[in-house]
């Protein structure tokens, strides 16, 4: 029998999840937090099958490129999709974290009476039909659908092939135990095939879906912001500057800018440029870059002021740093690639900022009360930071449990995109017979015709 293609398969999938999405924006939140905790035990009890089908998943990435890659490669592809008993661990315990967290539906987020008596209230209620397109780990998977279903919305997921067995098992687990904790069934989708045509009818699914969250690399961001006809929530993208302010704290700015940088380097909110004010240029950069290069083997890619300052050094025995180009002042490097600059003051620092963007993530490192609040009022970023690592910028270093990626948008919500994020509000009213009085004069132009016409 020939296979469905790809956009009626979707489109069948979106249509049926509407009215999956209104009786789960309805659950309690008992059942809800009842079936992620059944679904945490569960995990943990199916861990040898789902490590099983995650072994089936390696052998078929070593099929796929037998001969193809270098040894040293296919270690690199076999640990990136290789599952261990402590990430079945990890993802249990993220659903029972999120299980804990307050449930944003419902809750009233203002509350105001009118002259005439009528009782206003702004209330938290789930956004929809959310697709999640992911190229990360089974983890992003299961955060993914814990989250909207936490926040009542109905997850449409979708992969990436490479853990194609994994994700059967995890769907297959977390499903019967969400089942036989009440939650009904079809509160969320995994999109079980593994052609591209899935990943890109889901983002062209403007009639049934509401929103997009992508989770991957700058390639599949880049194609989403394209073909996307849905608002797209949050998709990771965007550079992390750090600024080191002539009055810092050297050794604090230092341990902030390598964790910055070298915690997780491939992660979407490591650090990309660092700006350092001259006047403190030669004491601050060739130690740090030192232990940049040697100790932790990143790249530095210098200005000419940097490039200078290290040449001057090389009698201490720092190893030489790469020119910068102007693309690398533009580029999300998620590695081990830092772009160093000194700027003249807190004013280059912003204006570089300002123009290398969007920005994910800023940082600035000072002892002036001044800098540092002219800093977080002036540059525009999914968060902005003092003297702390651009690394907790996430939903569990904000102090909200977990989130399902990292938001630059102006509309919506910046940062961490987490519970609360997940919801959009409406206004509910409460009155007692109250009526719209007539304008005495018009107000529109459309008053106006409608006055005259009568």
């Amino acid at each position: 029998m020939p296979e469905v293609p790809a956009k009626l398969y979707v489109e069948k999938l979106l249509k049926e999840s509407q009215s999956h999405a209104r009786r789960l924006a309805l659950m309690s939140a008992a059942v809800k937090d009842s079936a992620l905790r059944a679904m945490a035990d569960a995990l943990e009890a199916d861990e040898q099958a789902i490590l099983a089908a995650n072994e089936r998943d390696v052998d078929a990435l070593g099929a796929s490129y037998e001969g193809d890659v270098g040894k040293d490669r296919m270690k690199e592809l076999v640990a990136r999709v290789r599952l261990t008993a402590e990430s079945v661990k990890e993802m249990a315990d993220r659903l029972r974290v999120v299980a804990d967290l307050p449930d944003p539906v419902g809750a009233v987020t203002g509350r105001w009476e009118r002259p005439d008596g009528l009782q206003v209230e702004r209330v938290r209620v789930p956004i929809g039909v959310i697709g999640v397109i992911s190229e990360m780990n089974p983890l992003v998977t299961v955060e993914s659908i814990a989250l909207c279903l936490k926040s009542g919305n109905l997850c449409v997921f979708r992969g990436a092939p490479e853990w194609k067995e994994t994700h059967r098992a995890l769907e297959t687990t977390l499903r019967r135990a969400a089942e036989r904790s009440g939650l009904a069934a079809g509160s969320w989708i995994v999109i079980d095939r593994p052609d591209k045509e899935m990943a890109l009818e889901l983002m062209r699914s403007g009639k049934n879906l509401d929103a997009l969250i992508v989770r991957g690399g700058m390639g599949l961001r880049k194609v989403v912001m394209e073909q996307a006809k849905v608002p797209v929530l949050c998709h990771d993208g965007g550079l992390t500057h750090l600024y080191v302010d002539g009055e810092v704290d050297l050794p604090l700015a230092q341990n902030v800018v390598i964790n910055s940088k070298v915690q997780r380097a491939a992660a979407a909110n490591s650090l990309d440029t660092l700006l350092v004010e001259q006047i403190v240029g030669r004491q601050f950069l060739p130690p740090l870059i030192n232990r940049l290069l040697e100790q932790f083997k990143v790249e530095v890619r210098g200005c000419p002021k940097t490039i200078a300052l290290m040449g001057q050094m090389a009698m201490t025995g720092h190893t030489a740093i790469v020119p910068a180009t102007e693309a690398d002042w533009r580029t999300q490097f998620l590695g081990p690639i830092l772009a160093v600059k000194m700027v003249e003051g807190l004013d280059e620092a912003i204006a570089h900022i300002a123009g290398h963007g969007p920005c994910l993530t800023a940082v600035i490192a000072t002892d002036r009360y001044e800098s540092a609040m002219r800093f977080t009022r002036e540059v525009d970023a999914g968060a902005v930071l003092v003297n702390a690592s651009s690394r907790l910028h996430a939903g569990e270093g904000f102090g909200f449990g977990t989130d399902i990626g990292l938001g630059t948008a102006r509309l919506h919500a910046k940062g961490p995109i987490g519970l609360e994020q997940l919801t959009c509000e409406k206004y509910v009213a409460f009155g007692t017979g109250q009526l719209r009085a007539p304008h005495p004069v018009p107000d529109t132009y459309f008053d106006a015709i409608m006055l005259k016409r009568a």
